[in-house]
């Protein structure tokens, strides 16, 4: 790729983008410029329209209205054979990469050169050493993707996108999975691309990232346009009171816990590591308590929370439960410690959608309700008919109605009265209201409040602000594989959760 020349710098401005999903407009008229050889921070919370307004861009999405302007030509509508000749590459989070297939080859995936069907494989390997080395990238060409790590990997697919001639690349929370080292890498490879005339726009949370590698930041809220200006014109401060706008004074604490927090912790990591994931990690959570482990994508919190249900296996440090070091290697054996668990994908890890409630709630507590290895419908029913009422599940009064037909909120209602049928004595839910309505999200926060009150250890880990402002007693913060932050009470506020967590 060749840098570009003067006089010829990219220029792309969006101008008025509106676009709608089911009735409900969630861009409202928004502007965006990208020039060659800058970066433009994108910030926002989730729901902002970041996503939405980059897929836009690069062609994945229609506006409703507005226009994109490349170098002068205006654009009604883009799509992603379009928005690529025209030199946009964007770069999502999840990898479109082929692992099987080496870093040659997937730097001209969907361009293999060569004549009448057959590919050209010495000009495949040639493509790949020229493009890895105008980037000064020290990347065997013939090594297949998979030995990679994720820093290398997403710099494979940055290639692929400028051995395609882009010229304005899109990089959506690069690095949500990257080490310290692998970001650093990262941020000099992108300092490079801006000498060579490349145009940026940059999505991070990370707010230290901004002031590191970004000319200007633009933060969407709720569809608008928040804020707009020089990096070196605004602070941290500013940034996060665009983000949030009105809604911080709107958050409020959940009352003082009137019953007795017990004095030893029931889960307790302890310098605990996981190789390339979280280092040095100690927190705690103790009987009564409400703990959140506030982090976004990429800082760690999820697997750590993993590490309590068998889910993963620290590589250093030690989980201690009442005091006792414990090695929980799976599902079963943390089930049978007093561990229940909430995953963020409850269709996929936790609930049982073709099997009835009944079945739900009785599932991890057949060991016990059997007899002579038999499951009667009558105790499953009666299961489900014990805790219906405690947490307002609403449905119908048959515990055979499908899991599948309930609302999201009272599927994770349903979930936690497995928990408490299992008489779990610590409870570990990761992203407990992700797909819950307002109303189903007082309900679960009212919940588990009650459920602290009975006695039970609670770990909630969650990258909504709101959530670990209404919901903890405690709150931790992750960033970049290590905790920043340990906040209690009334110092649990969405400015100290979103400073500390942006680094």
């Amino acid at each position: 790729m060749a840098a570009v020349e003067a006089g010829t710098a990219f220029a792309l401005q969006a101008r008025g983008i509106r676009k709608s999903f089911g009735g409900v407009e969630v861009l409202h008229g928004v502007d965006l410029d990208a020039d060659g050889g800058s970066v433009v921070a994108l910030l926002g919370e989730n729901g902002a329209g970041k996503s939405t307004l980059v897929k836009i861009i690069a062609g994945d999405y229609t506006a409703d209205s507005g226009t994109v302007v490349v170098d002068g030509v205006e654009h009604h509508a883009l799509d992603p054979r379009l928005a690529r000749d025209l030199g946009v590459a964007i770069i999502m989070q999840e990898f479109q990469d082929a692992p099987t297939l080496t870093v040659a080859e997937n730097i001209s995936l969907g361009r293999l050169p060569g004549r009448v069907g057959l590919v050209d494989w010495a000009a495949v390997r040639q493509r790949a050493r020229h493009i890895l080395g105008q980037l000064e990238v020290d990347i065997n060409p013939d090594v297949r993707v998979a030995s990679l790590r994720v820093g290398e990997r997403q710099i494979v697919e940055i290639a692929r996108a400028l051995s395609g001639e882009a010229r304005l690349l899109i990089l959506d929370e690069p690095t949500a999975a990257l080490s310290h080292h692998e970001a650093e890498i990262l941020f000099h490879f992108i300092r490079r691309l801006r000498r060579q005339g490349v145009a940026i726009v940059y999505i991070t949370h990370r707010l230290d990232e901004v002031s590191e590698i970004a000319d200007r930041v633009q933060v969407l809220r709720d569809g608008s346009t928040a804020l707009l200006a020089k990096v070196t014109e605004v602070t941290r401060r500013d940034m996060i009171q665009a983000m949030i706008g009105r809604r911080m004074a709107e958050v409020a604490r959940p009352p003082a816990p009137e019953h007795d927090i017990g004095a030893q912790p029931a889960l307790r990591w302890i310098d605990a590591s996981l190789t390339r994931v979280f280092e040095s990690v100690s927190l705690d959570v103790k009987p009564g308590e409400v703990v959140a482990l506030y982090g976004k994508l990429g800082s760690g919190a999820v697997e750590v929370a993993e590490t309590a249900y068998g889910l993963r296996r620290l590589t250093a440090g030690r989980l201690e439960m009442d005091s006792e070091v414990v090695a929980i290697g799976s599902p079963v054996s943390a089930i049978a410690r007093g561990v229940g668990f909430l995953p963020a994908d409850r269709k996929a890890g936790g609930a049982f959608m073709v099997r009835s409630v009944g079945e739900n709630v009785a599932v991890a507590s057949w060991p016990v309700l059997a007899r002579m290895g038999m499951i009667r419908d009558e105790v499953e029913a009666t299961a489900y008919r014990r805790w219906r009422d405690r947490l307002s599940i609403r449905a119908r009064n048959s515990s055979k109605q499908l899991m599948a037909t309930l609302s999201g909120g009272n599927q994770q209602k349903v979930l936690l009265a497995r928990w408490l049928e299992r008489q779990s004595r610590a409870l570990v839910l990761i992203e407990p209201t992700r797909g819950v309505d307002v109303g189903a999200r007082g309900d679960i926060y009212a919940a588990l409040r009650r459920l602290a009150a009975t006695g039970m250890a609670m770990l909630v880990v969650t990258s909504d602000y709101e959530e670990a402002v209404q919901i903890a007693d405690r709150a931790y913060v992750m960033a970049k594989g290590q905790i920043v932050a340990e906040l209690r009470g009334d110092a649990i506020t969405t400015t100290q959760l979103l400073e500390a967590a942006g680094g």
